[in-house]
């Protein structure tokens, strides 16, 4: 069951705890289909069937060629292990903005600061994970920026990286597998990322 709103987790008191991959002990925010707070539930619990709808958020960041940094998941992960996908995504602290979780959950999990961050809408989709056989109900928080630094990912949380063109990035869907979510949110964030990376960019 949801736990009440009334006292929610601080993002200091959250990550005192543990990271943010430990779905034992991190709490979600709950939401209803605008959006709304309704209330938090322990992140394992809330991916398991048929999931519970929650904030989360993805990032998508170019390089000054408009490469997009992807990124592939660790096999250490508890969901999705070992997949590419975008630049960064997470899920909130109860209370937190989505945009200060994905500032830092980007720096957490890839060593950098994102330049020019801005927000690219939202989206909410309900995938399935075959794989684990967890479900991902999500409203999902768009942001896109640009990386100016050199890239140093936390092995616990990424196991490679790579910028790619949008050719490239097509060779690489069709050959290797990504998130269940990948698609998705990149489709949605589609207009907002061909308005960063110009015209010319082919995205």
């Amino acid at each position: 069951m949801p736990t009440s709103p009334t006292s929610p987790t601080t993002p200091a008191d959250a990550a005192s705890g543990a990271s943010d991959d430990a779905p034992e002990t991190i709490l979600l925010e709950l939401v209803d289909e605008y959006g709304n707070t309704i209330g938090t539930e322990e992140k394992l619990t809330a991916h398991r069937p048929p999931g519970l709808l929650h904030r989360a958020f993805s990032v998508f960041l170019f390089d000054e060629r408009g490469r997009l940094l992807l990124q592939r998941r660790a096999l250490g992960k508890y969901h999705s292990p070992g997949v590419w996908s975008n630049t960064c995504c997470g899920h909130p602290y109860p209370g937190e903005a989505p945009f200060a979780a994905a500032a830092r959950r980007t720096h957490e999990e890839l060593g950098i600061s994102p330049s020019l961050l801005a927000e690219a809408g939202t989206v909410r989709y309900n995938h399935p994970d075959p794989a684990s056989g967890l479900v991902e109900q999500e409203y999902n928080h768009l942001f896109v920026g640009l990386v100016q630094a050199e890239v140093r990912p936390d092995p616990e949380e990424v196991g490679e990286t790579a910028f790619v063109t949008p050719a490239e990035l097509a060779e690489r869907h069709a050959a290797a597998p990504f998130s269940a979510w990948f698609m998705t949110v990149l489709d949605a964030a589609r207009p907002a990322v061909r308005e960063l990376t110009g015209p010319s960019g082919g995205w």
